[in-house]
């Protein structure tokens, strides 16, 4: 969805863009070419669209899987070590507490957490990827673990890894043409 920034900034572009073509256009002309390119008769309808669009319906923005750790050291070994996450924050309420654990690989984000009441053991996750076939070869680099076969599926080529807590992780490249 298209939010009132959004358009002031497609505004911008426009100006610059026609700017470098030697053409002048106001700030206020590039803001009513986009608001007819964004179907509305004018700046003004489109503002007022855009923001009580904005301010009516939910946007979500992100998800993050929270999935259940059992022994601190275990699952550093296991997602940083094995699978490659890297450790985006670490929280504890006191230092003897339970640890919760961001890790982010790429755009991937996931925290796992020691706290009993935040996730279970043996819950699944799936991650669409590309480039399965390297990142099979990477962890069996790596040793340590297990490192299961390709699976082909129906949705894709599949690698299906449970950590040392019985999470299941399922790590997925869409079939060809999808």
């Amino acid at each position: 969805m298209t939010t009132v920034d959004d358009a002031k900034a497609m505004a911008r572009r426009l100006r610059a863009a026609l700017e470098a073509r030697g053409l002048a256009a106001s700030h206020s002309d590039a803001l009513e070419f986009v608001a007819a390119q964004l179907g509305h008769r004018d700046w003004n309808a489109a503002s007022a669209a855009l923001a009580q669009a904005g301010a009516e319906s939910p946007r979500f923005t992100e998800s993050i899987p929270v999935l259940r750790s059992l022994d601190e050291a275990k699952c550093r070994a296991f997602y940083c070590g094995f699978l490659g996450f890297a450790v985006d924050f670490e929280h504890r309420f006191a230092p003897h507490l339970p640890l919760y654990l961001g890790l982010v690989r790429g755009p991937v984000k996931l925290h796992l957490s020691e706290h009993r009441g935040d996730a279970v053991t043996g819950s699944a996750l799936f991650v669409w990827m590309a480039g399965v076939e390297d990142y099979r070869r990477e962890l069996a680099s790596r040793g340590g673990f297990t490192v299961p076969e390709i699976a082909d599926q129906p949705w894709g080529r599949e690698i299906g890894i449970v950590d040392p807590f019985g999470n299941r992780l399922r790590f997925c490249e869409r079939p060809a043409g999808d």
